[in-house]
């Protein structure tokens, strides 16, 4: 192994960053954006495709079944519908913002969602923006640490069945899965950013239609094995209509968790190479990602639900355990632990860029922030290793898998990042920065519509939230 300390070869202008009330020198706008020659541009819509899909297809479609199990047969797919339509709409707003008019420059980049937030709404507005922001990618983490463990579980309790041949209990529970899931990560997030990352979207875009296909597949032949297709309009029924409700409302922040991406839309779209405009490219990417998505979430969560009707479990792919082959659904989960690997990347790298950058401005000088190492191990390719990004992002991985084993809930975790993430990050931010680059009117009739359609979805995010909570709280006390 060679060790060599080497200057930062880049000579970028920092990226968009978010003090969050933290002392620093006060920042020339145009700091904010990164000069058109900073970055090597590669991408094309399928990359970007691949980046949205590594995003977006995650944890959540595992839990799309027992969603649509909560809403029906007509309110499920439905809704799963209505989701995907407001998630479209919700990049498009925010892939209008890649590009800013500027007197010096004609066109600056923001690239990254806060960036485009402080150019259109003000530095307050980023503020709130970016500690939204880092608060969603934060659960992401801890959700996908979750899910990971839930895999991996299943993985080992197929093995003591199939050893023993009684459904006798394994061992260990799930903190030891987090624990290894964290490690494997501490040495992924290592990657510098998300232009040295295309590789890894790539391979758990594949995972995804791997283990998305399988459980698509059990579900049909579970189905075609009952000979009859389970479940009903009105969904599982509940002893009182308050339970009801709460279900519902964790079924709906399942789905609104499953779909946005708001968050990394300027991050994905920064790295594609133009001609043609990147507003184009992103724009297609979305709509393939978007329908491709759709597809699998209707066909997943349908089928589960006409699989296992009222007996649907959180977690897709655990109900197959005494169905299916185990090698198949063992590898079938083992796809979901490789894809999430690289989805926690996906949604951790836009934070990891923001303390990056936070740091050289903080301290231009240090060695720690500013010195690389190469690293080069047998066999691999020379590795770049910094410091600073060491400490961190090994301290981040720890304590997101810490708050993992605290709080193992899935469907109310994911109900709660939903809110989180739904509302002002998928629909009031995008709205407004609309609004106020095409300088609509107060109370035209655009203005109305968007105003409209944000506190609707306002309303819709305060019970999805209210549900989640009630189902945190039921599930750590009972």
């Amino acid at each position: 192994m060679g060790l060599a300390a080497t200057d930062d070869p880049t000579n970028q202008e920092p990226i968009p960053l978010l003090q969050l009330g933290l002392p620093s020198p006060p920042l020339d706008d145009r700091d904010l954006f990164q000069s058109e020659s900073s970055a090597k541009r590669t991408g094309n819509t399928w990359t970007a495709a691949a980046h949205i899909i590594t995003g977006v297809i995650g944890s959540g479609v595992l839990s799309l079944a027992w969603s649509m199990a909560q809403l029906g047969w007509i309110w499920g797919p439905l809704l799963m519908i209505v989701f995907a339509a407001v998630t479209l709409v919700s990049s498009f707003l925010i892939c209008n913002c890649y590009r800013s008019p500027d007197p010096d420059y004609g066109s600056i980049r923001n690239t990254s969602y806060i960036a485009a937030v402080r150019c259109n709404l003000g530095k307050k507005n980023a503020r709130i923006c970016g500690l939204l922001i880092q608060m969603n990618l934060y659960g992401t983490g801890v959700a996908y640490t979750i899910t990971t463990a839930i895999c991996m579980r299943a993985i080992q309790r197929s093995k003591c069945d199939k050893e023993s041949e009684v459904d006798a209990p394994c061992a260990s529970g799930n903190a030891l899965y987090m624990v290894l899931f964290g490690v494997v990560q501490i040495f992924m997030s290592q990657i510098p950013d998300f232009h040295s990352m295309e590789w890894v979207s790539i391979v758990a875009a594949i995972m995804s239609f791997t283990y998305s296909s399988i459980g698509l597949g059990l579900g049909a032949a579970k189905v075609v094995g009952n000979k009859a297709i389970a479940g009903s309009i009105a969904g599982v029924s509940t002893s009182t209509a308050m339970q009801k409700v709460w279900r519902v409302s964790q079924a709906v922040g399942d789905v609104a968790f499953a779909y946005p991406y708001s968050m990394i839309v300027l991050e994905i779209q920064d790295t594609l190479k133009s001609p043609p405009s990147e507003r184009e490219t992103m724009k297609r990417a979305s709509v393939v990602s978007i329908c491709i998505t759709t597809f699998f979430y209707l066909s997943c969560g349908g089928l589960g639900y006409a699989a296992f009707g009222d007996q649907t479990p959180g977690d897709l792919l655990t109900g197959f355990t005494d169905y299916g082959p185990h090698w198949l659904i063992d590898f079938a989960n083992a796809c979901v632990v490789l894809h999430l690997i690289g989805g926690y990347q996906v949604y951790s790298q836009p934070l990891f860029a923001m303390v990056d950058e936070w740091m050289a401005d903080q301290f231009p000088r240090s060695s720690l922030v500013k010195t690389d190492y190469s690293v080069k191990l047998p066999l691999l390719p020379a590795l770049s290793l910094n410091l600073q990004r060491l400490f961190f992002r090994t301290a981040y991985v720890a304590s997101t898998t810490g708050v993992a084993m605290v709080f193992p809930y899935f469907n109310q975790v994911l109900g709660v990042l939903g809110t989180i993430n739904f509302w002002p990050l998928s629909i009031y931010f995008p709205v407004e920065m609309w609004l106020r680059q095409n300088s609509i009117s107060p109370w035209s009739k655009m203005w109305t519509v968007f105003r409209s359609f944000s506190v609707i979805c306002f309303v819709v995010n305060l019970y999805i939230f209210a549900g989640s909570i009630e189902g945190i709280l039921a599930a750590r006390f009972s």
